[in-house]
């Protein structure tokens, strides 16, 4: 087991595999809705939240993707299971099966770990050890929708290939609205990247060390599993990925990247409408009609 602080250049640039999915959540926001269905399944347009998190994965070369579920969440699993019956039908009537073609993960590439009790990402994020192991991985918060081109992860991806070691998405915000994220204390910055030298969760407006918040992407060492595994329970009673990610920083390199993007909090349902509504709106199929249809809207108001 590697020392943290005696990890070569190489060990921290070790290729990123694997990716880890929180999706335990029970998605109390929005019920009724998600009595039945999981929030991750929930569309923004029509290609469920979650689905947007896996392509962002695949599009930065991840290979192996690792659900941490909990009860009623097997049809997150299903999504991305072939449907035979479906896919039959749709072929007999000459139906084109492209539209299939993004739930479609090689076989033994998707692996589920369940967290039995609701304590916090950071005991969520402890669940799936066994399947990290000793390489770097990716962390997606599929309640973050992060839109860009490349996408966040990739953007991600191409900053660790730099620097290795420890990076977290950023994006800056009005001072006013830090005290409801995570926010980083800056170090050196070049172009995208920023130096991180401290966390911060939820801090007042006064005492918050920047204006960039965590944004629900995360590329980390396996070390972090060990912090993780002592780590003593922080705010709301919860394992906090924050206080763990905090105790490594001075251990190895830590990054922020400032994502080229737009963020959309699809854990808030009107975030949720605001990214249904402006997908919809660039969508060369629809756009033009769901704009028509929104200044009809607004004109009756």
């Amino acid at each position: 087991m590697a020392d943290p602080g005696n990890m070569t250049t190489n060990e921290l640039k070790r290729p990123v595999r694997k990716a880890v999915f929180p999706v335990a959540g029970l998605g109390t926001r929005f019920l009724p809705a998600t009595k039945a269905i999981p929030k991750e399944l929930l569309p923004i347009v029509d290609r469920p939240l979650i689905q947007y998190a896996v392509d962002e994965a695949r599009e930065a070369g991840i290979e192996e993707l690792i659900f941490v579920t909990g009860r009623g969440k097997t049809a997150i699993v299903e999504h991305f299971d072939t449907a035979y019956e479906l896919e039959a039908t749709m072929g007999g009537r000459g139906k084109a099966l492209d539209v299939l073609e993004p739930t479609r993960i090689k076989p033994g590439n998707l692996v589920t770990v369940r967290q039995q009790e609701p304590l916090g990402l950071g005991h969520a994020i402890w669940c799936a050890r066994a399947i990290v192991g000793e390489e770097p991985f990716a962390i997606f918060l599929p309640d973050e929708l992060m839109i860009g081109s490349p996408g966040c992860m990739k953007q991600m991806v191409d900053a660790y290939d730099e620097v290795g070691g420890n990076l977290i998405s950023v994006l800056e915000v009005q001072r006013e609205e830090v005290s409801s994220y995570g926010v980083i204390a800056p170090g050196a910055a070049s172009g995208a990247l920023t130096e991180v030298t401290g966390l911060v969760e939820k801090p007042k407006v006064e005492e918050a060390p920047s204006n960039l918040i965590i944004s629900g992407r995360y590329i980390l060492q396996p070390q972090v599993m060990r912090t993780l595994e002592t780590q003593e329970a922080g705010a709301g009673g919860e394992i906090q990925l924050t206080d763990a990610m905090a105790r490594m920083i001075g251990q190895q390199p830590f990054h922020a990247v400032t994502f080229a993007g737009r963020r959309f909090d699809c854990g808030s349902k009107v975030g949720f409408v605001e990214a249904t509504l402006a997908l919809a709106l660039e969508r060369e199929d629809i756009g033009p009609e769901v704009r028509a249809m929104a200044m009809r809207m607004l004109d009756r108001s």
